[in-house]
Formats: C-alpha cells, sequence, structure tokens
C-alpha cells in the first residue's frame, strides 16, 4: 500500500502547467492570476492551448495512476488484492502529489483534472457524470471553482450508486473533503463577489 501510494504521489508531483508554460515560453503559472498551476489559472495566460495541454496533462496523471499502478503492484506480487480499494488510495496519492508536488517545493494546483482523470479511471461512467455537473454549473454561472465545488460534492454520491462500494465512497469522500478544502479562498471570494470567472486574464485574486 505504501508503495503504491508512494508513486501514486510521484506521478502527481509532475506539474504539467509548470511544463507547458517552460516549453511554450509562457510566464510561469506562479507569476499572475490566482498563481495556482492549473488549467484555469493558465487560461489567464490568454493562450488555450497551454490551458488544454495542461488540463489534458493533469487528468492523464490522475488516469495513470488510478488505472494502471494498482493493476502493475497486483501483477509484480501475485497477490489477491482489491483493485477498486486500491484504486482509491492510488487516487488520494496522486492528488496529493498534485497539491504538494515534491518537484516544486510542494506548491501545486488544486486537483479537480487530476481527480477527474482518476474517477473516469475507476468508471467511465463517474467521470461523466462529474464532468456533466462540472459543465452545467460552469455554463450557468461561469466560475470554474465553483463547478469543481459542486462536482466535488456529487462525487461521492455518483460512487455510492453507480458502483455501490461503501469502501471506495468513503475515499471518495475524503477526496471530496481535500477538493473543497483547497477551494477554501475562492468560496471566500464568490461570497465577497470578487471571484474570477472563467476566461479572466491575468486578475490577482
Amino acid at each position: 500500500m505504501l508503495f503504491l501510494i508512494v508513486t501514486s504521489y510521484l506521478i502527481g508531483s509532475v506539474s504539467f502547467a509548470v511544463i507547458v508554460s517552460k516549453v511554450m515560453s509562457l510566464p510561469s503559472p506562479y507569476s499572475y492570476g490566482s498563481e495556482n498551476p492549473g488549467a484555469t489559472n493558465v487560461l489567464r495566460s490568454g493562450n488555450k492551448l497551454a490551458a488544454a495541454l495542461t488540463l489534458l496533462g493533469d487528468g492523464a496523471k490522475g488516469f495513470v495512476a488510478v488505472h494502471f499502478i494498482p493493476a502493475w503492484i497486483s501483477t509484480i506480487t501475485a497477490a489477491r488484492i482489491d483493485l477498486d480499494f486500491m484504486a482509491g488510495f492510488a487516487l488520494l496519492g496522486v492528488l496529493f502529489g498534485h497539491i504538494y508536488p515534491i518537484f516544486h517545493s510542494f506548491k501545486g494546483g488544486k486537483g479537480v483534472a487530476t481527480t477527474f482523470g482518476g474517477l473516469v479511471a475507476l468508471d467511465f461512467r463517474l467521470g461523466v457524470s462529474v464532468l456533466f455537473v462540472w459543465l452545467i454549473v460552469s455554463l450557468i454561472f461561469r466560475y470554474s471553482s465553483l463547478a469543481a465545488i459542486f462536482s466535488a460534492v456529487m462525487a461521492p454520491l455518483f460512487v455510492f450508486l453507480l458502483l455501490q462500494d461503501a469502501q471506495l465512497t468513503w475515499v471518495v469522500f475524503l477526496v471530496a473533503v481535500i477538493l473543497i478544502s483547497k477551494h477554501y479562498t475562492n468560496i471566500i471570494n464568490l461570497m465577497k463577489g470578487v471571484e474570477s470567472k472563467i476566461g479572466d486574464k491575468n486578475k490577482k485574486i
């Protein structure tokens, strides 16, 4: 279990916001907007391609950690394990890596795209359900943070209804709590009416 979590954590520690920005000669995502190394903040640079690549990269590392690492460990150890439960812990590991990346002085993003990729790996229906919630909320209110919070709230419920796995539901519930806690500042800004909307450029929040 420790090896699973550490491996997933290291995968999560790879920041695609930083990598993409360097490759495309853009300012560091730590230097503008919310100073958050995530796709939404990279979009504030005005480069939609960079934001899209960041989103894909962050989602992909969640998918890889959750889909491949537990199965690989099961193969090399030849042990009988609950793959879904192990996948839940892989999701926790990759999320913590994204939020507190060892390769970037433990200053990471909020983990929304990475969590989404992990949920898709758990079950495609989970990913579709959570994405639907995010899209509806973001289209109506145009706040990425609000959409992420609503999606996090609904994720454990979707796990319970679709997979009917109590242990995994509790793990995803913990993931949801972590995601919401990382949006504390956004919640305050939403209450004050000063939260940046999707597409805002270089606004300090």
